[in-house]
């Protein structure tokens, strides 16, 4: 985030920020950084959602369902919302292995269960 939000600062205005949990849930700067691209910089331009699942057995394909890992979600959402975020809230399950693999009414079911119960 920090480097994200450097960057803007440097090429200047209408460039955003898209928070990808998945890869940024780690970083111990993050608050600060959401911190630093809402209220009147106005990066924050995007919401991505998944979970960080341990054991990962593919860095791309192996992204888990909300509430199926490690990530403390409602907290980075807290930091979102404090931060001026009202954007959409983008759900990407890469998961060659699982999700991919189910009923597409099941994934989408448990996508707004999950969203409603641990985001």
């Amino acid at each position: 985030m920090s480097h994200a939000n450097d960057l803007c600062d440097e090429l200047g205005g209408g460039l955003g920020i898209a928070v990808d949990v998945y890869h940024v849930w780690w970083d111990p700067q993050l608050e600060r950084g959401i911190e630093r691209a809402g209220g009147h910089s106005g990066r924050l331009m995007a919401y991505h959602l998944c979970d960080w699942l341990v054991p990962t057995k593919d860095l791309l394909l192996d992204r888990g369902m909300m509430g199926d890992g490690v990530v403390d979600l409602p907290r980075i959402r807290g930091w979102m919302e404090a931060a001026g975020y009202r954007g959409p809230h983008e759900v990407e399950i890469f998961s060659a292995n699982d999700w991919w693999k189910r009923d597409p009414d099941e994934v989408l079911a448990t996508c707004v269960e999950r969203h409603r119960s641990v985001c």
